[in-house]
């Protein structure tokens, strides 16, 4: 029925120019008896012909006979002068009409009609659109995703590693389910619930989790879905989306990536974006008109708390901010139960090995660690994912997929050996570094060789020693092919690269200078506000520039010396690691420990 309602304009033009059109056909001409060629002559020599009218385009002659009769003739081509001829010199009387362009009624009514009908149409189709009944009526409207009813809701229960955050939600969940309760007590419940960490942390999750608890609609739409080309289109969906989530309230409306739209005003290059700010202002008036006796609640997710508009932070708006950071090794294995659930496990696989194994890793790229497991079980068509096959994944997840297919030469791979052997033996040597869990030569994403080294519990704290050895690891490659080949290669980029970012930031955020004392020197990069930026990372003169500089290198030198030294002491151990590499490509915890078994750390 919606459809015929929508379509109606169209049904209602085309009939009644189909009517018009069928009429012109059926009345356009009496009927007329069609005489031969032979029994026009003789009509015209018997002065019976009152009027001619030669049509050429049809070839075609029609007119009135004296007894009032209807005719029409057909003739050959070319025939024409000659019958006009023949008319007039039998009777002069006669009323002749040649007709050189002559088109059939109906075709010349189509002609004439067709623009018209197109644009009755036309009108007709831009009238129902902006009624609502298209895409054009639907532009200033919020395209809000909600779960499908029959699917299985998510609950507290489908959360793990996120206790704290949980914790915080399960208030929300209450008022929704009971606000009398808290409106008894005076207690006002968060208009907006904030949060924030990084990528893959399960802020959607929580979010989806707070609405399947207190079984309510959940809107969830992106930042990102707000900003238009066209001015106005923004605010009007936001309006759109807070009028459909009052109609069902209570009802949870969750935008993700809020700094699309949130970012501060004014910031970029040329005063900002005039349509996204317009939009940012009416969020802001909707998150003021509404109270918490309407039951809506407003949940965003963002991974760039810092550059959101202090409007949006202030209280009233967003009350409570959490963060949702990433998991402990508590919360890892909690997570990998989660994960875990449908997974043929082998029996010795031991999911809080693997928690410990994987610190900084989100719940998604722990989700990921398993799915890439049970990927690799189908591929190799068995029935059950093993230890091995997840310590595969948790490389391939780290440092990329395994190639095989590059071919190295022997010199080549002594190098890279030798240079993994470094970095590995230092990290030993050294008793503040993470701890060396496998070396390998076999290229992994874009790097020739991989040394993983893993922290034997959580660290939140890091001392200057402690920084001072890992960057001593850092240039463990890079001394070891000095040490053995008496030249560099190009193979420590990166390990350049990150200790030079690494002592960039113990002299200039840590406070970790002798020369430069407790000082905060310069911005961070990568700051996202050029209009506000542009020009102003550096806010120190040229002497105390020259001063970074010349202690960051001597941080970096003097790191890579203590490198040095370890490997000529334990260079014995280098050769037999290099020599282990090369035989069997890769090393792990145990044949690590066997060679390092005659080493003690300092």
């Amino acid at each position: 029925m919606k459809n015929l309602q929508k379509y109606a304009p169209f049904v209602v033009v085309i009939a009644v120019a189909v009517a018009v059109i069928a009429w012109t056909v059926f009345t356009g001409d009496e009927p007329r008896d069609e005489l031969t060629l032979d029994q026009f002559q003789a009509e015209i020599e018997a002065d019976h012909v009152v009027t001619a009218e030669i049509l050429e385009k049809s070839r075609r002659v029609t007119g009135e006979l004296q007894d009032g009769t209807r005719y029409k003739v057909e003739y050959i081509k070319d025939f024409g002068d000659e019958l006009v001829v023949s008319l007039i010199d039998a009777d002069p009387a006669i009323e002749i009409d040649v007709d050189h362009e002559s088109t059939p009624r109906w075709e010349s009514l189509l002609y004439s009609m067709l623009p018209l009908v197109i644009l009755i149409g036309a009108f007709g189709f831009f009238i129902t659109q902006m009624q609502g009944g298209g895409k054009m009526g639907k532009f200033g409207k919020a395209t809000a995703y909600q779960p499908d009813k029959d699917a299985a809701a998510v609950t507290f229960a489908d959360v793990a590693g996120a206790d704290e955050a949980v914790e915080e939600l399960r208030e929300i969940k209450d008022f929704l389910e009971d606000p009398n309760r808290f409106a008894e007590l005076g207690a006002a419940i968060p208009k907006g619930v904030l949060l924030f960490g990084p990528p893959g942390t399960g802020k959607t999750l929580l979010a989806r989790a707070v609405a399947g608890e207190a079984g309510v609609p959940f809107y969830s739409i992106s930042g990102s879905d707000f900003v238009e080309m066209y001015v106005g289109i923004g605010a009007s969906r936001v309006r759109n989306l807070f009028k459909q989530a009052k109609e069902t309230a209570p009802a949870i409306i969750f935008i993700d990536e809020i700094d699309a739209v949130g970012r501060h005003r004014g910031a970029g290059v040329g005063g900002g974006h005039d349509e996204r700010e317009q939009t940012l202002n009416q969020l802001l008036v909707e998150m003021d008109g509404f109270d918490a006796a309407t039951g809506v609640i407003l949940i965003a997710a963002t991974n760039r708390s810092d550059i959101l508009d202090p409007a949006l932070l202030r209280p009233g708006r967003f009350d409570r901010q959490i963060v949702i950071d990433a998991p402990d090794v508590k919360g890892r294995k909690q997570i990998l139960e989660v994960h875990a659930k449908g997974k043929p496990l082998g029996g010795g696989v031991d999911l809080e090995r693997i928690a410990q194994r994987t610190p900084g890793f989100t719940g998604a790229d722990l989700q990921n660690l398993l799915n890439e497991a049970a990927l690799l079980t189908v591929r190799e068509r068995r029935t059950s994912i093993t230890t091995a096959d997840i310590a595969n994944s948790v490389d391939r997840v780290i440092a990329g997929p395994e190639r095989k297919s590059r071919l190295m030469s022997d010199e080549d791979k002594r190098v890279i050996a030798y240079h993994e052997a470094g970095h590995a033996l230092v990290g030993h040597v050294l008793p503040e570094c993470d701890r060396v869990h496998k070396v390998t030569i076999i290229p992994r994403g874009k790097a020739l060789g991989w040394t993983m080294a893993l922290p034997d519990q959580e660290r939140f704290l890091h001392t200057k020693s402690a920084l001072e050895q890992r960057l001593s690891m850092l240039l463990g490659g890079r001394a070891a092919e000095e040490l053995v080949f008496n030249q560099v290669t190009t193979g420590a980029v990166d390990d350049i690269e990150r200790a030079t970012d690494l002592a960039r930031s113990m002299v200039t955020e840590f406070g970790m200078s002798e020369l430069l004392g407790l000082r905060k020197l310069g911005q961070r990069s990568g700051e996202v506000f050029l209009g506000k930026s542009m020009g102003h990372d550096r806010d120190y003169g040229d002497d105390i520039a020259e001063q970074v500089d010349a202690e960051i290198g001597r941080i970096i030198e003097a790191a890579h010396i203590v490198a040095a030294d370890v490997l000529t002491t334990h260079r014995d151990t280098l050769d037999m690691m290099a020599d282990a590499l090369i035989e069997h490509e890769t090393l792990d915890l145990e044949e690590l420990g066997e060679l390092f078994s005659g080493i003690t750390p300092l």
